[in-house]
């Protein structure tokens, strides 16, 4: 196999993962929309990615792009639009008749009409097979009902983050990776609820960017509140400045004293008694 083969990576939803399809010699180009075959069936995507390489992660055999999106194949789309539209607003109606505890955040039809996928979040399980009952015998299709977390339901709305720029997992987050309150402490953040979550409630997940970072950088400097020797004598560390790649010492006679990391690559982790 060749290893420039014609891969492109096809995003099916704007805020949705990358999958890699075999481009069929289609010259194609970002953003171009096409047509692809799935496992349930036909689906339109967007081109997020170009003439990739074969990598080993990658399954042994690709599904493959049928085809660039026609004049038809894009009427078809504003139909399929209309209906998912319409299929929002009946699912809601019958939700509220039957006073199940969801909340309703997307309906997607595949593009062949074979399936309809209700996307929902929900505290507990909910009951909802009279609710898919109502949908088959409306649409006359299969019924998906799907339930999601707060933070794709926020992935899916978008919005603005408190660092006045596009939430990250609406833009460029292809995987919700999982954020710990650990992340925040080892960069030395107040664990004040408003500043490190995002607008979906959970944690943010720019926490995680820096993270491995952080550990590499603690690695090279004794944690607060030990004692070490230092060249001005024992004392205890108070503080760290890991970008600045410093950390402060109080020393026995009352001294505080700031030492830097001169090295860090090669310097080894402090003594610490």
């Amino acid at each position: 196999m060749d290893d420039l083969k014609n891969v492109v990576g096809v995003r099916f939803r704007k805020q949705g993962r990358v999958y890699h399809f075999d481009g069929a010699g289609i010259p194609l180009k970002k953003n171009d929309c096409v047509l692809v075959n799935t496992e349930n069936g036909p689906a339109i995507g967007i081109i997020a990615k170009e003439a990739l390489p074969l990598i080993a992660s990658m399954p042994a055999e690709l599904k493959t792009v049928i085809r660039k999106l026609t004049e038809d194949d894009m009427r078809a789309e504003e139909g399929i639009k209309r209906t998912e539209m319409e299929a929002f607003d009946f699912c809601l109606k019958r939700i509220q008749e039957r006073n199940l505890p969801m909340k309703l955040v997307e309906v997607e039809s595949l593009f062949d009409g074979s399936k309809m996928i209700f996307y929902f979040t929900a505290d507990n399980r909910v009951d909802f097979r009279e609710l898919v009952k109502d949908l088959v015998q409306k649409y006359k299709t299969r019924i998906e009902l799907r339930q999601i977390g707060v933070r794709n339901e926020t992935r899916i709305f978008g919005g603005v983050g408190i660092c006045g720029r596009e939430i990250c997992c609406s833009t460029f987050l292809q995987n919700l990776d999982t954020v710990s309150v650990k992340m925040a402490k080892e960069q030395n953040m107040l664990l004040n609820p408003e500043k490190i979550s995002g607008i979906c409630g959970r944690l943010m997940c720019c926490l995680s960017y820096e993270y491995e970072n952080y550990l590499r950088l603690k690695k090279f400097m004794p944690k607060t509140g030990k004692t070490i020797d230092t060249p001005q004598g024992r004392g205890k560390v108070i503080r760290q400045n890991l970008l600045q790649g410093c950390y402060s010492v109080i020393l026995e006679d009352g001294k505080e004293v700031e030492i830097e990391v001169r090295d860090r690559e090669e310097e080894k982790p402090q003594n610490e008694l």
